[in-house]
Order: C-alpha cells, then structure tokens, then sequence
C-alpha cells in the first residue's frame, strides 16, 4: 500500500510541474505567443494553490478513501479537457481545474502517517516524500519527451489515463472508513489557516520564506523552456525534460537538511538555502553563453537552486510543526498554499521577465526573491522561538508564551 501511495503522491505532483516542458509546444501547436502559452503553468500553480485552501482540510472530517478517489477522477477528467482542448481559455480554464483537486499528496501523507504505527512513521513518511519528489522531477521529462513525439496533447492524456487508473486502483486497497469518521464539512476548516497565519509569526516568516523561494524556482523553470528552445539554443522541449533530471541532488541533499535542523535549528538552514538561492542566480547567468558552455551553467544553476529550495521546505515546515503539534494539519495548508501563490507569481513573473529582459532579467528575478527573504531573515527576532526544534516540541505551551 506504501508503494502504491508513494506513486500516487508522484504522479498527482507531476500534473502541476509537466506543463512548464511542454508550454512551448502548446504556443507552436495554438498559434501563441509563448508568454500566452505559459498562463498554463500558471493557472495549474494557482489551481494547486485554491486546492490546498479548500480542499486538504476536508481531510480532517471526511473520510480519506473517498475523498482521495474522487478527487484522482476529477483530477483524470480535468486533463481530459485539457488534452482535448480547442483553444487558450479551456485550457487554462482546466489547467487551473486539475490544480485545484491534484492536491492528493497533502491528503495522502498525513493519512498514512496516521495509520503507520509510531515506530514506522518516519519511514513512511520519508518513503511518501520520496514519491513526491520523483514525479517532480520526472514530470518534466516526461512531458518533455512526450511531448516532443507526440505532440503537446499527449502528456495530457496519459497523465489522465494515470489518475484513473490509480483511482481504480485506491478505491481497491485503501480502508473504508468507519461510520463515526464521518463528520463532513464545516466552514471553520476555511478560517483555521487564515487564523493561524494571523496568530504566529513564526509561521509567517516561513510562508515568506518559501513563497519567496518557490517563485524564484518556478520563474526559473517556467523561462527555461522558453531559453532552451529559442534561438540560444534551438533545442527541443526534450531537452528542458533533460536538464530537470539534475534536480535529483535534492532528494539526497533533503535528509541532511533534516539531520542539520535537528542540531542547529531551522534558521541556520535557511540561511544556508537562501545565499544558495543567490549564488544559483549568479551561475544561471552562464546560460547566456549559449553552446555547451551554457548548458552546464544551467544544470548546474537549476541544481542548486532545487537543493536550496527543497532544503529550505524541509527547514520551513520544521519549525512550524514545532508550534502547534495539534494543528499541523492546518499549519501546513497555510503554509503551501502561501508556497504556491508564490509559485504561481513567480512562474508569470518569470515569462514577463524573460519576454521584456530575456534571461538576465529572469536570474535578477530569482536574486531579487531570494533577497527579500534574506532581509526578513536578517529582521527576525533574536529570541525567536524554536531556535531548535526538539525544545519546541517538548514545550510549546512555553514557547508561544515567549512570544
């Protein structure tokens, strides 16, 4: 069941991060312009992000199967739309549609690590996380590649064949629920979020941090494609499926920013992360040479800045964890849905950057992102709370109280 769950997670992921390959191909197959084209990626982002909002607290009072399996069939029907969509407004219209229930992996992962056993939680956990990370750095190759024989169409297709199918295949192996674990929905579970994000600081600092992050990530990414297969370089959308594949240095990198916290804190980490956001700007920069020269300056940039976001998520979501153990739930709906309306700004500001600026302008936006929090990272508190995380969470009644 682990193993199946974990593919779930990465294929559900993988709908969000495919689209930024094939944009170009949508532009060229549409008649677009690329900056059109890449609204795509960005209504998926900011679907995600409403998703996340609305939809992962309900996984506090409905029970999971259901919920899981009928948001994977409203997930297959939505690229169905997509795949077979005449023009620009449905397309958009469905991308955003299959950001909003593609938000499974949000449910899937407490929900196992509330069936796992204590001794077995960190495990599952990290294997769930595992998933998550793969199809984020699959999906672009695949819908590269695919796309790039079969047209831009048919990585939608074959992501909605996916969902169904694992739909099929939950709606199997995952356990009915109880008759009392039905309580349904209730309108507090939209407040909650907004609630906590007012009442912890801690919570915002780390909603900036990310959202800051992330945009500069997606803007990245999102303009990459745009680079690679313009007059630079004159590759195809394979390529940019290519270079995503060095983005698996932060699934070694995640475990050691995890080890790291436990003994120095989550500020340390972020510190790291962020000047490591910037120094990716700097080497991105070598992308405008062109050649093979180029090439490696943008693996090795895009690299970076994945393990440094990544990093920094595993830094983040510690120390809000470390606030209200009871409420993780709902920190971590508040804190990714601030993560993608990051994103998603980042992934337009991205396409405007590179349309107006071309690449300099895109590595400026990333610099600029990663500057922001790096200056609220310089202005926190020098007693703010959770300086290590097992200290917070043997106290946090004290911990809120010093605040």
């Amino acid at each position: 069941m682990i193993l199946i769950l974990a593919i779930a997670c990465g294929v559900a992921v993988a709908n969000i991060y495919f689209p930024q390959a094939v944009s170009p191909l949508i532009a060229a197959g549409l008649g677009l312009p690329a900056d059109d084209a890449a609204l795509v990626v960005t209504a998926a982002q900011l679907g995600y992000a409403a998703g996340l909002f609305l939809l992962v607290p309900l996984g506090d009072r409905v029970p999971h199967r259901p919920l899981i399996v009928t948001l994977l069939v409203l997930t297959g029907a939505g690229l169905l739309v997509a795949g077979f969509a005449p023009g620009l407004p449905v397309l958009v219209a469905a991308s955003a549609a299959v950001g909003v229930t593609t938000v499974v992996p949000q449910i899937i992962i407490p929900m196992a690590a509330g069936l796992a056993g204590e001794e077995r939680r960190g495990a599952v956990t990290g294997t769930l996380l595992s998933g998550l990370i793969g199809g984020i750095l699959l999906a672009r190759t695949f819908g590269g590649t695919l796309g790039e024989w079969l047209g831009w169409r048919a990585p939608y297709w074959v992501a909605a064949a996916t969902a169904l199918t694992l739909a099929a295949v939950l709606r199997a192996v995952l356990p009915r629920p109880r008759a009392e674990a039905v309580r349904g929905w209730h309108p507090r579970l939209l407040v909650e979020p907004v609630r906590l994000i007012l009442a912890e600081p801690e919570l915002r600092r780390s909603c900036l941090y990310q959202a800051m992050m992330f945009g500069g990530f997606s803007a990245a990414w999102t303009s990459l494609a745009l680079l690679v297969t313009g007059p630079t370089y004159g590759l195809g959308a394979q390529a940019v499926g290519l270079i995503a594949l060095v983005g698996a240095g932060s699934m070694v990198s995640a475990p050691f920013a995890g080890r790291w916290v436990d003994r120095g804190g989550p500020d340390r980490v972020n510190l790291v992360c962020l000047l490591g956001a910037v120094a990716a700007a700097a080497v991105l920069l070598i992308g405008t040479r062109g050649g093979a020269a180029g090439l490696v300056g943008l693996a090795a940039g895009m690299l970076l800045l994945d393990v440094a976001m990544q990093s920094g998520q595993v830094a983040n979501q510690a120390r809000i964890f470390a606030l209200r153990p009871e409420a993780r739930g709902r920190l971590n709906t508040a804190y990714m849905t601030c993560s993608f309306a990051g994103g998603s700004a980042g992934s337009w500001l991205g396409v405007q950057a590179f349309t107006h600026l071309r690449w300099p302008g895109v590595c400026a936006l990333v610099a600029a992102a990663a500057g922001i929090a790096l200056l609220r990272w310089w202005r926190r508190s020098p007693s703010s709370p959770c300086p290590r995380v097992p200290d917070c969470d043997s106290a946090p009644d004290t911990a809120r109280g010093s605040r």
